[in-house]
């Protein structure tokens, strides 16, 4: 009997690690490593040879006692190695939404503490008393709608910045090919309407059937249906190139060559 640690003696019971997977009715590959796990216990490795299970290990864990030279299996478990193969690590639904996943008779509800939003004054008529004879309620329904009157929240400074950074890094914004390419920007352009509020400066809707219609864009981005673009010269055609005039196109007829008479198959 020891009362010190013996971790050579529990780094060499490979067998006893082997016969208690055996045992579990497990069929054990090579021993790959063992390792101090603390006092009195010693952890050993097998391969596990499962379909399935590309790169797991069996571990045993062997411990032992003051005072005791038995050995005892504490733990048989089937573990994750070095290149193994495992399942993708779990992500909660709403971060796994992307932009574009939401269709037809989908809900998708904001966080209640969702950054981009704030709480709003919600109209109700214990609180706004109008006086016939000097407030017009057509008026003052459309200033309570441009203050957001009547919605339970409002677009927040957060949410505001973020939106107007995805505007300007995406497809519509002064960075994109379209927009290196087009002769004038959208803030010059007829069919740009801004938006309203802060964002009005740097945004706007565009209203042209065949650019980027009902997107918001830049107000640096750009298009070549920009509405101060020029016609092309001399007619309909493409102002890149000039007509093509097939009239002009000599025509020459080929005459085929005559066919080549073979030998008789005897040479003659």
């Amino acid at each position: 009997m020891t009362d010190v640690f013996d971790g050579d003696r529990l780094l060499q019971a490979v067998d006893v690690a082997r016969a208690a997977l055996i045992d579990d009715g497990q069929q054990p590959g090579a021993h790959l490593d063992a390792g101090v796990e603390g006092d009195w216990a010693v952890a050993h490795y097998f391969a596990a040879d499962i379909p399935g299970y590309r790169g797991w290990q069996w571990c045993v864990v062997l411990s032992g006692a003051p005072g005791s030279d038995e050995i005892t299996v504490s733990e048989v478990v089937l573990l994750p190695g070095e290149g193994s193969l495992l399942a993708p690590t779990w992500v909660p639904w709403i971060e796994r939404v992307a932009a574009g996943d939401l269709g037809p008779g989908d809900v998708l509800a904001a966080d209640p503490d969702d950054v981009r939003l704030v709480p709003n004054q919600i109209d109700t008529e214990d609180e706004f008393h109008l006086d016939p004879d000097d407030d017009d309620p057509e008026d003052i329904g459309q200033i309570a709608g441009e203050l957001g009157l009547g919605r339970r929240r409002l677009l927040s400074p957060e949410g505001r910045d973020e939106a107007a950074q995805r505007w300007f890094d995406g497809d519509f914004g002064p960075a994109s090919e379209m927009a290196q390419a087009a002769p004038y920007p959208c803030c010059t352009c007829g069919f740009y309407v801004p938006l309203g509020g802060a964002l009005r400066p740097a945004f706007g809707a565009c209203a042209n059937e065949y650019a980027a219609d009902g997107r918001v864009v830049a107000a640096d981005y750009g298009c070549g249906a920009h509405s101060d673009v020029a016609p092309p010269k001399g007619g309909e055609g493409s102002p890149a190139y000039d007509a093509y005039d097939d009239g002009a196109v000599e025509i020459v007829e080929i005459t085929p060559e005559p066919a080549t008479v073979g030998a008789d198959a005897d040479g003659s």
